[in-house]
């Protein structure tokens, strides 16, 4: 029985806090928050440096400017960690972060948990078995209108990019699926907000494999396109069940969450619609990779680690930077 201890008291955090109490291949040792008004049915830490009980492994959930800082924490104590995305803040950090836990002997996992959605490696392994031939292009949505609370009275009012937030996640989904990127050119769009903040923008990719893709994402506005509203997979953001990616290759394409296969000769043929097979989700992505860390503790190779998620840090701290260069001062009129 593996002994976790969860830090961290947000919205992530209590979805931890509830998968380690469930399981029954671990028991949850605490929750770590300096918030002491936060109320769970489990013992409570103002931070990790009070934990004085045995620990074999710590989900960190805190905002990402104290990943790195928690993490070797963590690692100077032997716990090994599943922290959350993105792995950092910046490069600079994720290396330290990097050093701590191999100087440390730890096993790492970072949750970039939509890895472990079934229809996404089921998107994957179809390409890789040449589905739809050589990948040509993708093309990804994903645009919400986050409500005006989101950012009242916190550091999201200037600091809340959707990039860090919410685009790190579709990058590794594209790294997972489609390959390694190796080149990245954003535009960002106009502020609808009012405030000196990231709201939206487009991205265009170059994949190692020759493949190239685009992004358009923006927090400001209502739509079906996006990851969790495709899949269904966030209890806070509504469902849609509308593709959000959808890829070409030389003998096809193919669109994501339906995985609605299309097939044809040239443009004098119709493309024919082929419906594969979903695969059926008999535990949540959050469940299946806290199931994994149990393992990953125990020495499993690890889905992604802090090595790997460093590599989708790189990618997404490269389009903020570049979006932030690009100053804006169009407001949207009414």
């Amino acid at each position: 029985m593996k002994r976790l201890l969860v830090v961290g008291g947000g919205l992530i955090g209590i979805r931890h806090v509830h998968a380690v109490k469930q399981n029954p291949n671990c028991t949850l040792v605490g929750l770590a928050d300096p918030d002491t008004s936060i109320e769970i049915d489990a013992k409570r830490f103002v931070s990790m440096d009070d934990v004085n009980e045995e620990v074999d492994g710590v989900i960190i959930a805190t905002p990402t400017h104290l990943h790195a800082t928690h993490g070797v924490s963590a690692a100077s104590r032997g716990w090994h960690m599943l922290i959350e995305k993105p792995v950092a803040e910046s490069l600079e950090e994720a290396e330290t972060l990097k050093n701590a836990v191999s100087n440390a002997g730890i096993h790492t996992l970072v949750g970039h948990h939509r890895r472990y959605h079934q229809t996404l490696q089921r998107l994957k392994s179809h390409i890789e078995q040449g589905a739809i031939g050589k990948v040509v292009n993708v093309s990804l949505i994903w645009a919400m209108r986050k409500p005006d609370s989101y950012f009242e009275g916190n550091w999201r009012t200037s600091g809340g990019s959707p990039v860090m937030i919410n685009l790190v996640h579709d990058i590794d989904v594209l790294r997972f699926a489609i390959g390694e990127i190796s080149e990245v050119v954003a535009l960002r769009g106009a502020s609808v907000r009012g405030a000196n903040r990231i709201e939206s923008g487009a991205v265009a990719i170059a994949f190692d494999n020759g493949a190239t893709g685009t992004i358009s994402f923006a927090d400001t506005t209502p739509s079906p396109w996006g990851f969790e509203a495709g899949i269904g997979e966030n209890p806070n953001i509504g469902t849609t069940h509308q593709d959000m990616m959808w890829i070409t290759g030389t003998e096809g394409a193919i669109s994501f969450p339906s995985l609605n296969l299309w097939n044809g000769r040239d443009w004098g043929t119709a493309a024919q619609k082929e419906q594969l097979p979903k695969p059926v989700q008999k535990r949540t992505p959050l469940e299946a990779q806290l199931d994994h860390f149990l393992e990953v503790i125990d020495g499993a190779p690890p889905l992604i680690d802090v090595s790997d998620a460093a590599r989708t840090l790189a990618v997404a701290t490269t389009i903020e930077a570049a979006l932030k260069e690009q100053v804006t001062h169009i407001q949207a009129r009414a």
